[in-house]
């Protein structure tokens, strides 16, 4: 594999989709992944652009055929990684930025010991469970359930990964990340 693959995870809330839509701006050399999901599409959402939208049937079909490089069960819908797509850009010497979960990142990781995982931590949990309620789409019992899977999610995010930041204000925590990456490319990264 000539590319490196980049994995962001954070907890629910914490502004990953934002930053990542951001990095790949600031970094051309970033390729992003179209994740599969059965949620349902959220207001403004795109099928193939921000989610390839798919049944439970069909998702579960593509586990079957082993077509996800890694997937989970996250919040009672399941989402996983298109593995072919992953492997035409690796070959290509493209680098590949995921915007995954935690158990995702720990999936990636065992797979290409060589990936990168960023986390991305809310500046507390009062200022997650505000930005998870300022959604609109997330029921009172979500946004506790949420907040409780946090806590583990900030234990894997702390213990494994590579590097971490706290995304108190986006464009700030951007650019720690840009910096960060754009370092590790230069160096070749073997980190």
């Amino acid at each position: 594999m000539k590319g490196k693959i980049f994995v962001i995870s954070a907890p629910s809330g914490t502004g990953k989709t934002t930053i990542q839509k951001l990095l790949l701006e600031a970094i051309p050399s970033l390729k992003s992944i179209t994740t599969c999901t059965t949620r349902k599409p959220r207001i403004g959402e795109k099928n193939g652009i921000d989610y390839k939208f798919l049944t439970e049937k069909d998702f579960k079909e593509k586990i079957k055929n082993g077509e996800f490089l890694e997937y989970a069960n996250v919040y009672g819908n399941f989402y996983g990684t298109p593995k072919k797509e992953v492997m035409e850009k690796l070959k290509k010497g493209e680098n590949v930025l995921l915007v995954i979960d935690t158990q995702g990142g720990m999936s990636v990781k065992k797979i290409f010991p060589d990936a990168i995982l960023i986390g991305i931590l809310p500046p507390s949990a009062k200022e997650q469970e505000k930005r998870l309620k300022k959604r609109g789409d997330v029921s009172k019992e979500e946004i506790k359930r949420r907040l409780e899977a946090a806590k583990e999610e900030r234990k894997t995010l702390l213990k494994y990964y590579n590097y971490r930041v706290i995304n108190k204000e986006i464009k700030e925590t951007v650019e720690k990340i840009k910096k960060f990456i754009e370092k590790l490319l230069e160096k070749g990264v073997k980190k």
